[in-house]
């Protein structure tokens, strides 16, 4: 016992477990919007608003963002000033520039829903308001003219979106360990794993998709690729580290050298959430793999090592101060 409240309460340590949430929320939404965009232009025959897996996202991708910076806002000790950040911009603070680069994401990701399920939104307009919003939907056409510059900028929004998480803490720059080049990588791969497990999960146990759909289909094809990108770059991570010598290799070895953290590392993070999900994906039978219990424990290991992930890097990169 106390061995695990130490591990979570040290003198050094600034951001805590909510911030690894936020890191969490933040990165699946990048994944998945990541992942829809995709599917939607090269994948998905028809209209893309009856897909299980883009409706997921449209969920899902809004709502992990929208907790996220809920969770921050409450977490800061004077959460009645966040208003603040959010209108005085210094370019200077990694802090500031995601905040902007957060308001714009959420504007053009609720903008491409909106082009993407046009018809459902005009019909619950009519529904709810009895016409009187019925100018929403003109606006709504007239955007949907630049829908396939909306999704380009809203891919590249999501790709720095992700990588942004990494360069926050590798802002950090009294952490060696945090203080890495290779850290916006390693989320970026991470956030595209946790939304395809996340795409997956409620797309076909929450939309019915179909196992046999083109869209389940190429998600399960970037699986395993994305899991062993992850590994060679979490390996780049700490080979870096160890051979930089000094504070460097200090702050490796006390992360996955030995006790606390590095046991969530080898078997929380490694273990139950890349090589179980990798393995069960590649020896299960194909025909095994088309069942909703299967999706639901493969799905909820990834989602937790991308959490235990995130968690693993803040708390073990605090622990070593140059």
């Amino acid at each position: 016992m106390n061995t695990f409240v130490s591990a979570f309460t040290f003198d050094s340590l600034v951001w805590d477990w909510i911030i690894a949430i936020y890191l969490f929320l933040t990165g699946m939404s990048a994944g998945m919007v990541l992942i829809a965009i995709h599917l939607k232009r090269k994948v998905i025959e028809g209209k893309a608003s009856a897909n299980g897996i883009i409706k997921a996202t449209a969920i899902l991708a809004p709502l992990g963002i929208i907790s996220g910076l809920t969770i921050l806002i409450f977490h800061l000790t004077k959460p009645l000033a966040f208003w603040k950040i959010l209108v005085y911009f210094n370019p200077t603070s990694v802090m500031s520039m995601g905040v902007i680069l957060f308001q714009v994401y959420m504007i053009i990701l609720f903008t491409w829903i909106a082009v993407m399920f046009k018809d459902e939104l005009a019909t619950l307009l009519q529904r709810l308001f009895k016409g009187r919003l019925a100018f929403v939907n003109p606006i709504v056409d007239k955007i949907a003219r630049l829908e396939n510059a909306v999704e380009l900028l809203l891919a590249l929004l999501a790709v720095m979106l992700a990588a942004y998480t990494g360069f926050l803490l590798s802002a950090l720059k009294t952490y060696p360990m945090l203080n890495n080049p290779v850290l916006p990588v390693l989320f970026i791969f991470s956030s595209v794993s946790s939304g395809a497990a996340a795409c997956l999960l409620v797309g076909i146990i929450g939309f019915k998709e179909s196992f046999h759909s083109k869209s389940v289909q190429w998600i399960h094809s970037i699986e395993r690729p994305v899991v062993v990108f992850e590994l060679f770059v979490l390996l780049t991570f700490f080979t870096g580290l160890i051979f930089g010598g000094g504070q460097n290799e200090a702050a490796a070895m006390a992360a996955i050298g030995g006790g606390f953290w590095a046991t969530w590392f080898w078997y929380g993070v490694v273990g139950a959430g890349m090589l179980v999900p990798l393995g069960l994906n590649f020896f299960v039978p194909t025909q095994a793999q088309h069942n909703k219990a299967f999706v639901l424990l493969v799905t909820s290991l990834s989602l937790i090592g991308v959490l235990m992930l995130r968690t693993f890097i803040l708390y073990a990169g605090q622990m070593t101060v140059v």
